[in-house]
């Protein structure tokens, strides 16, 4: 068994709002293995691979993390035409499939934050996030142009020995800012965040109320915080 399946399985149960002890009632497990499969201190057989992805309504693809999508649909890659068989083999060689996939965990995940701050209606908070991404969308373009030192730097005006600190200090004084107003505190430009105006969530809320774009917002957390666990 894979990495993958003890996280995800994990989540599902989150997701459903149920207990361990729950779960492995209406399962036929005993809470002690279940929860030894969660962890990843034992492997299940296939029989409770197919048992547990009938019980949370997923493809067994999905619980082993071979697909990004709950039914286990993979991402595909079009034939290429006749154009882009011309380009060179640099260019036809680009790994479209690692680009789709990331491109929709990023895309979804935001589209999800947004709809949140939409129904939030604050607007210095949605003007702060926004930001924060705009930030690091430029940082990341910036890096990405900057590649080839051959590409003119004329298109930027942050001299290029003080982009990257005084980039990352702009993202912190936002990140600052939106932890201020979600905590209740106003800052210069914006008022407090009332608590009562961010609706309810839970992993089983956002499931229901973004169903496609749920999968890619719970792998992106899930992947992002494997990396941040090698951080402590």
């Amino acid at each position: 068994m894979n990495n993958d399946f003890p996280r995800i399985v994990t989540l599902l149960r989150k997701e459903r709002g149920l207990s361990q002890k729950q779960a492995a009632l209406e399962l036929g497990v005993s809470q002690a293995l279940l929860s030894h499969y969660e962890k990843g201190i034992r492997e299940c057989g296939l029989d409770f691979v197919v048992k547990i992805a009938d019980y949370y309504g997923v493809s067994c693809d999905y619980l082993l993390g071979r697909s990004l999508d709950r039914t286990g649909a993979q991402f595909s890659i079009e034939a290429p035409s006749a154009a882009d068989a011309a380009e060179s083999a640099e260019e036809s060689s680009r790994p479209n499939a690692m680009i789709a996939m990331n491109k929709k965990l990023i895309t979804d995940a935001m589209n999800v934050i947004f709809e949140i701050l939409d129904r939030t209606g604050h607007k210095g908070l949605t003007a702060e996030v926004s930001a924060f991404f705009m930030v690091s969308v430029y940082k990341m373009m910036r890096e990405v142009y900057s590649a080839n030192s051959r590409n003119p730097q004329a298109m930027f005006s942050v001299i290029p020995e003080l982009f990257p600190v005084v980039s990352t200090a702009l993202m912190n004084v936002i990140d600052a800012n939106i932890s201020s107003l979600t905590s209740g505190r106003a800052t210069a430009d914006h008022s407090a965040v009332d608590n009562n105006s961010v609706p309810l969530l839970s992993p089983d809320v956002i499931s229901k109320k973004y169903p496609d774009l749920a999968p890619s917002l719970y792998n992106l957390i899930r992947d992002t915080e494997e990396k941040m666990k090698k951080l402590i």
